[in-house]
C-alpha cells in the first residue's frame, strides 16, 4: 500500500502524509466506485463520501488495506496490510528502535505496548496512528 508510493516520508509531518494516504484512498474509491467499495470491504458509505470529499474519516488501516485492494491493479488486502506493517517493522530495524525510544519520540501519543500490538497486528491501528509511527520511524533512519 505504502511502499514506493509516498515520497520522503520521515520528511513530511504526520498529518500530511495522513493526507496523502487519504487522497490516494480517495482516488481509488472515485476510480472504483463508492457503492462497490462499500460492498467489498464492508466501509460505510457516509465514511467512503466523506474521503471523497476531502474529509478525514476515522479509518483503520485494515479499512484502508480493503479499499486500495478494490482496485484489480493492486494486490488483495491481506497482502497490502501485511505490506504496510512490513514497511513499521523493518524500519524500526533499521533505525534500531524499539518501542520505548518509538513512545518517547512520538511523545507519548501511543504507549510502548499498544505501539506493539498495533504494529504486530494484534490491535487495530488507524490510519492517523499509522501516520504518526511511520512518519517518526522514517525520520530516524540514518
Amino acid at each position: 500500500m505504502l511502499r514506493d508510493e509516498f515520497e520522503t516520508p520521515g520528511e513530511r509531518d504526520p498529518e500530511e502524509l495522513q493526507t496523502a494516504y487519504e487522497q490516494e484512498l480517495a482516488e481509488t474509491v472515485e476510480t472504483q466506485g463508492i457503492d462497490a467499495v462499500a460492498e467489498a470491504t464492508g466501509v460505510d458509505e457516509s465514511t467512503l463520501e466523506a474521503l471523497v470529499d476531502g474529509e478525514s474519516p476515522e479509518l483503520t488501516l485494515e479499512d484502508a488495506a480493503g479499499i486500495l485492494a478494490t482496485d484489480p491493479d493492486r494486490p488483495d488486502a491481506d497482502f497490502i496490510l501485511a505490506d504496510a506493517r512490513d514497511i513499521l517493522l523493518m524500519g524500526m530495524s533499521t533505525a534500531v528502535l524499539d518501542v520505548e525510544a518509538i513512545q518517547s519520540g512520538i511523545d507519548g501519543q501511543l504507549e510502548a505496548k499498544e505501539i506493539q500490538q498495533k504494529v504486530e497486528g494484534r490491535y487495530p491501528i488507524t490510519l492517523g496512528e499509522y501516520a504518526v509511527l511511520h512518519q517518526f520511524i522514517e525520520s530516524e533512519k540514518r
